[in-house]
């Protein structure tokens, strides 16, 4: 089996004069739980759409499991599952009339994984799609996508609009799975609880273009947060490198930066801070400073 399930290189998506997907290279791991970060805008949707065969790139290539998406081939659309956070079923179906349905469809349906996924969200088999909650419809959806036994399970926000308690079962099934499947998972949120809880590996897209490959800890190394005060006038931004975010409390400064080690407390008592001193750095708190950093900047 190939190494990776996903591959692209120098996948570019063009919308008129939008550029949707700037030279995107990436390889996604079989038997890996990959996340996908970004802001709104920053290409998630439009990968999602080529990686499934509905949209082709303007140029540069995208493989999923070893074939091209513009050829993808029956069998391969079958070993392919896909949660979106809509979670749109036929509400006028009975539960188990659905999965008979969709049992129909895959060759490799498995009933026991279907059954100890559904588990997590207590739907039975004669309630009728309209009679359940969103996070029991997220639940019916994650189950039959694990049961048709894919290679490749896309979710693309599965979590969005469900409660506390919803959100957790859907985690839990997930993680449960993750330690019995060796299929590659692409999980799309922006919840960095979630991202925590689940991913091996982080990718952080933005405008449509790759900027960070990494897992979770190695990024979070990267990033580095630092609380000062400025006896006088706090010196220009230029002076500090590597910034990626200020933030002002009360009459101290957050300074978070990117690539910096220990020697920063120097350099920043060079440029006349005072009460210098590290704080920790969190997954949500480097990927926010990330993002923030090019947030209102024109369009690359």
């Amino acid at each position: 089996m190939n190494k990776y399930v996903i591959e692209t290189d120098k996948l570019n998506k063009y919308y008129g004069e939008k550029h949707a997907l700037k030279n995107l290279s990436i390889k996604v791991k079989a038997g890996k739980t990959t996340a996908i970060v970004g802001s709104n805008g920053a290409g998630k949707s439009t990968l999602f759409k080529i990686l499934l065969g509905v949209l082709a790139p303007s140029d540069g290539t995208a493989t999923v499991l070893g074939m091209p998406t513009n050829f993808l081939s029956p069998k391969i659309r079958g070993d392919i599952g896909f949660v979106n956070e809509e979670h749109s079923l036929p509400f006028w179906m009975p539960v188990g009339k659905l999965v008979t349905i969709h049992k129909a469809l895959y060759v490799n349906w498995n009933d026991a994984v279907y059954n100890d996924v559904v588990a997590f969200f207590n739907v039975a088999k004669t309630q009728r799609i309209s009679e359940l909650s969103r996070g029991e419809r997220a639940g019916v959806n994650l189950a039959m996508a694990l049961a048709q036994q894919p290679k490749l399970l896309l979710l693309d926000e599965p979590t969005l609009g469900l409660d506390v308690v919803a959100k957790r079962a859907f985690l839990e099934a997930l993680i449960s799975i993750q330690n019995l499947s060796s299929c590659g998972i692409v999980y799309c949120s922006h919840s960095m609880d979630e991202v925590e809880r689940v991913a091996d590996d982080l990718l952080i897209m933005e405008k449509g273009a790759l900027r960070f490959h990494s897992t979770p800890d190695e990024f979070v190394e990267r990033v580095s947060a630092w609380m000062v005060d400025f006896e006088e006038k706090m010196p220009n931004k230029e002076n500090f490198p590597g910034l990626l975010n200020i933030n002002r409390i009360d009459d101290s400064y957050q300074l978070v930066v990117l690539d910096q080690n220990d020697s920063y407390k120097e350099h920043l008592l060079e440029h006349g801070a005072s009460n210098v001193f590290k704080i920790p750095v969190n997954l949500d708190k480097a990927i926010n400073s990330i993002l923030a950093q090019n947030h209102a900047s024109k369009a690359l």
